[in-house]
């Protein structure tokens, strides 16, 4: 489970600022070379003014990791639940098949990214060394959200006859995986092409790779 936290003395909203902030340091300096400091001059405050509202950096990073996971598992149960395991039944329409349950993680993944883009390489960067101090073990315990869903639709696929029978379905999930969340190295939210048409490109090169079909 997450860290315990000191009860909050600011508003949500400017909570929600100061956190933002302070993944934007964190993501660009790394957490070890991040001090309250530098994220109170980030903030244009003192930086035992920080204080009033995080009782550390160790309990800002962990809301950022936290909020930002608890948004990744139900985005991605959304779209798992839309398969034909919870649509079944007399009269109703077939739920996605397995590669529109791709297209739908992929588009997901690109969301996410697009509204966490700092959180997002905080994780990449820094989850394995975290999730080795008290607070932080729900960071190894994540791994199995950005890659369990990929793998169960890929195994669908290969039972159904959608995909290959050949498929290495682990090391495809991976790949997949690794594809779409690495994107956040590089795309900053506003930039183009934007999220959607990112996640477009990503499934057409998926889909019909790159060799020359003539």
């Amino acid at each position: 489970m997450p860290i315990k936290k000191s009860p909050a003395t600011s508003s949500p909203e400017r909570r929600s600022e100061l956190l933002s902030i302070a993944a934007e340091v964190f993501a660009a300096h790394g957490y070890d070379a991040t001090t309250v400091r530098r994220i109170a001059d980030e903030a244009g405050m003192l930086a035992g003014s920080l204080y009033h509202h995080f009782d550390s950096k160790e309990s800002m990073v962990d809301e950022i990791l936290s909020t930002f996971l608890a948004g990744l598992r139900a985005g991605y149960d959304q779209v798992l639940g839309a398969g034909p395991a919870t649509t079944a039944g007399p009269g109703a329409a077939p739920g996605p098949g397995p590669w529109e349950t791709i297209e739908a993680l992929v588009a997901e993944s690109f969301r996410q990214i697009d509204r966490n883009r700092a959180a997002v390489a905080i994780y990449r960067k820094e989850a394995e060394h975290l999730s080795t101090r008290p607070g932080f073990a729900y960071l190894t315990d994540a791994r199995a959200a950005f890659e369990d869903p990929w793998l169960r639709a890929l195994e669908r696929g290969v039972a159904d006859g959608s995909f290959r029978a050949d498929l290495d379905v682990r090391t495809t999930g991976r790949f997949l995986r690794d594809m779409v969340w690495g994107a956040a190295s590089w795309y900053r939210p506003g930039d183009e092409p934007g999220a959607e048409e990112l996640a477009r490109r990503c499934l057409s090169l998926i889909n019909d790779g790159i060799a020359s079909r003539t």
